[in-house]
C-alpha cells in the first residue's frame, strides 16, 4: 500500500464525471488499498478516486468504524434532510453547510464485482453522499448553503475531513 497525492480543488481533474470501473481486478483493489491508507493518513474519513488523480467511480469511507469500499454506487432511496458542517480533503482550511439526505440506501459493488447494498443513516450517510459527489464531478463548495468560519477557539482543535 502507498499513500497517495490528494488533488488540490483547483485541479480540472475534481471537476470531471468519472467512468464506471469494468475490470475488477489487482489494480482496482491496490488502488482501493491505497485509497484507504491515503485517506487515513490525512485523518479524512472518505476519498474518491478523483482526489488521488484516477476518474475511475470508486470510493471509501470510515465513519465510526463503519468502513466500506464503493464501486460504481448509485444512490438509490434517500429520506430526511439534514444540513451540517462539511469539510474536504481537497479544500483545506473550508468548510460550509451541505444539505445531505439523513438515510440513504445505496447500491454498488465491492472490490471484487460482487453487488453489495448499503444503507446508512446521518454522518455515515453524509459522508457516503459527499464522496460519491465526488465521482460525478461535484465538491462540497458547489453544493453548500453557507460557508462556516470556526470561531477562534475552534481553530485548534484537529477534526476528521471528507
Amino acid at each position: 500500500m502507498a499513500i497517495r497525492n490528494i488533488l488540490p480543488d483547483t485541479n480540472e481533474l475534481l471537476h470531471k464525471e468519472c467512468k464506471k470501473v469494468t475490470i475488477f481486478d489487482d489494480n482496482l483493489r491496490t488502488l482501493i488499498d491505497d485509497m484507504r491508507e491515503t485517506m487515513h493518513a490525512n485523518n479524512g474519513v472518505g476519498l474518491a478516486a478523483p482526489q488521488v488523480g484516477v476518474l475511475k467511480q470508486v470510493c471509501v469511507v470510515d465513519v465510526d468504524d463503519e468502513y466500506i469500499e464503493l464501486v460504481n454506487p448509485e444512490i438509490v432511496y434517500t429520506k430526511g434532510v439534514c444540513n451540517d458542517i462539511e469539510g474536504c480533503l481537497s479544500i483545506k482550511g473550508v468548510w460550509g453547510y451541505v444539505d445531505r439526505p439523513k438515510k440513504i440506501i445505496v447500491k454498488a459493488y465491492d472490490r471484487n464485482g460482487n453487488p453489495i447494498t448499503v444503507r446508512a443513516t446521518d454522518f455515515f450517510a453524509r459522508a457516503i453522499c459527499h464522496e460519491i459527489d465526488h465521482l460525478h464531478g461535484i465538491v462540497f463548495t458547489d453544493v453548500m448553503t453557507q460557508r462556516w468560519i470556526p470561531k477562534e477557539k475552534d481553530k485548534n482543535k484537529k477534526g476528521a475531513q471528507e
